[in-house]
């Protein structure tokens, strides 16, 4: 039974892989390498962040801050509840960027001493072995893990500027290329910057912020929704928005269906069109579970971790109850078995 039960998922997985999903890559995809997420970044904001130099209106805004963290508020909720000055703002994501560049450049040496580090980059390059000559990749991550993916296997990608050392922001087909990955980042990126005239350039692997520079980054909190009307997150907006739309099929890994800007489009796009859509996570989150099985979604597979990371917990729109595999499916590692 449990052999049948695995030849039926992977065919689904299979008949879904072969629309060509658009990959959206959730905070989930990057914690696999060991990047902070929500309650690292929390925890490093706490303990690094000092107000007090600032007024104590300031002071107090941030002691109320920290106590949401302390007691447990996400930090999404914690930036919603109390409105930070714009001092405090700008500290949150100057603190944000020297949290994660480190961690980044890490994931990026390691990668140059294995070679196969990035399942992503398997999986990118077995999808070109098709007629198609453009992928596409969603993600509000900063970091830089799916460009690293990209050149893990010699693949040409686009991430809203050009290339060089430094680089300008500028449309996806300035250059022709046979084949291109384009990777529309929706909340920055960590080697996204813009100086005191309002100038923005992307600058390679830099270790630390170049004076009369700013991250390019959208802090969590009301300021997401402030910045993403301006350049370039509304040009990358308008392309992820573009790309959803036209895509039959999607394949979400780590994404936790937390970010508006991408989930009103995958709602209306499942429930009303019927697309497709694979969830490859160690956890499914409350919202993601909400979105599956609560959204009237016709057409979904969805697995997380069993009971230890060798065992798997199926979710098919094909089948009424959870289907539970030995074996490892829910990494995207894992998932390439059931579709390569």
């Amino acid at each position: 039974m449990a052999e049948e039960n695995l030849e039926q998922i992977s065919k689904q997985a299979q008949d879904y892989y072969k629309e060509t999903p658009v990959i959206i890559l959730g905070s989930g995809a990057s914690a696999a390498f060991n990047m902070s997420g929500m309650w690292g970044l929390s925890q490093h904001l706490t303990k690094n962040i000092s107000p007090s130099d600032l007024s104590p209106q300031e002071q107090g805004l941030w002691n109320q801050f920290a106590d949401l963290l302390e007691n447990k508020v996400d930090l999404e909720n914690a930036l919603h509840q109390v409105s930070l000055s714009p001092v405090l703002t700008e500290r949150v994501l100057m603190s944000t960027w020297n949290l994660l560049v480190p961690q980044d450049l890490a994931v990026f040496e390691q990668s140059l001493r294995e070679p196969g580090l990035f399942a992503l980059g398997k999986l990118l390059k077995h999808m070109f072995r098709s007629t198609r000559n453009e992928l596409n990749i969603i993600s509000p991550n900063y970091d830089r893990l799916a460009e690293y993916a990209c050149e893990q296997e010699n693949l040409h990608h686009y991430s809203g500027f050009s290339h060089g050392y430094r680089k300008h922001h500028i449309g996806k087909d300035y250059l022709k290329c046979a084949r291109q990955v384009n990777i529309w980042k929706v909340h920055g990126s960590l080697d996204w910057f813009v100086n005191e005239k309002g100038i923005i350039s992307a600058l390679g692997n830099v270790e630390k912020i170049p004076d009369g520079l700013k991250p390019l980054i959208v802090t969590p909190g009301i300021e997401k929704y402030r910045n993403t009307h301006r350049e370039p997150y509304k040009t990358v907006i308008h392309e992820s928005d573009d790309v959803i739309d036209a895509a039959t099929s999607y394949l979400c890994v780590g994404f936790g269906f937390n970010d508006e800007h991408i989930q009103e489009k995958l709602v209306n796009r499942c429930a009303k069109e019927d697309a497709k859509v694979m969830v490859v996570t160690h956890k499914l989150s409350d919202s993601a579970k909400k979105f599956l099985f609560e959204g009237d979604i016709k057409n979904y597979l969805a697995i997380e971790v069993g009971g230890d990371n060798d065992k798997s917990i199926v979710y098919s729109s094909l089948h009424a109850n959870p289907i539970y595999l030995n074996g490892n499916y829910w990494s995207l590692d894992g998932f390439l078995n059931l579709i390569m």
